[in-house]
């Protein structure tokens, strides 16, 4: 379990803080989604929620914040990784540098762990054939494309086969196909009980796949609750948010009187 209670954060030098009382808690194989305007607070939350904040960040934490029942205020950077992954939306500041291949750096984070050879070898594997890059294996990660490093930094993640994990925008240089294969990923880690924060601005990625959103606006929660609910509510408009393209399409109808019938048939009909 990952659970934030009364956190408010202010990076150093800032006027005010970028969070505000902010009580969050993730249930093992939970899937929370994230939303919110740009400059709302959902990267520092983030970044909170995973302890680069204010360890490596900087800046002045209050509250608590605690996995499993255990505050982690005190505990190394080192320490806090084994547990927790995070990805973000930009690859180049998720691999490792010193990897020559992309196996070798699927691969480099568990084997600072210092995880078996043949467990090594099965997670590296796994992950790479997972999110479909298993090709690219002998590839130099520094060679590849945009969209190909984020599915190879999402990999190494998926290798750590971390108990909680925290994403920021992780689909955000993807197309379709791989923001399918990021959903995919995101479901198997929830299955096997990982608690799961994930930022995305891809509302149609978090009606697949969260079981529960929060909105945040201006560094403090606004709404909280379902998916299906906090997704179809009139207020996250308001609040920047676009609706997924389901939902979209319901409102649209209901304001051009087309009725639930006539709009299952058409849905029906572009299948």
């Amino acid at each position: 379990m990952l659970r934030l209670e009364s956190v408010s954060y202010r990076y150093a030098g800032a006027r005010r803080p970028s969070l505000r009382d902010v009580s969050l808690e993730l249930a093992d194989g939970e899937v929370v989604g994230l939303v919110g305007a740009s400059e709302a607070g959902k990267t520092t939350l983030c970044l909170v929620a995973s302890g680069l904040a204010p360890r490596i960040v900087g800046g002045t934490l209050r509250g608590r914040v605690l996995l499993d029942g255990e505050d982690v205020s005190d505990a190394p950077m080192h320490a806090l990784a084994a547990r927790v992954g995070i990805g973000f939306q930009n690859p180049a500041t998720q691999l490792s540098g010193v990897a020559g291949t992309v196996f070798e750096e699927v691969a480099f984070g568990p084997m600072n762990l210092g995880v078996a050879r043949d467990e090594l070898l099965d997670r590296t594997w796994s992950a790479l054939d997972a999110l479909r890059v298993a090709s690219l294996a002998d590839r130099d990660p520094q060679r590849l494309s945009g969209g190909q490093q984020q599915l190879v930094a999402m990999a190494g993640l998926l290798a750590m086969r971390p108990q909680h994990l925290v994403l920021d925008e992780p689909t955000a240089q993807l197309d379709p196909a791989g923001t399918g294969l990021v959903s995919d990923a995101v479901a198997r880690l929830a299955a096997g009980g990982a608690s799961i924060l994930i930022a995305e601005h891809k509302t149609d990625l978090l009606a697949a796949v969260a079981t529960r959103v929060v909105a945040i606006d201006d560094g403090a929660i606004a709404l909280d609750g379902p998916a299906e609910q906090v997704l179809a509510a009139p207020q996250l408009r308001r609040l920047g948010v676009a609706e997924p393209g389901g939902h979209r399409l319901a409102r649209l109808a209901q304001e051009a009187g087309i009725g639930a019938d006539r709009l299952r048939k058409l849905r029906e009909a572009l299948a």
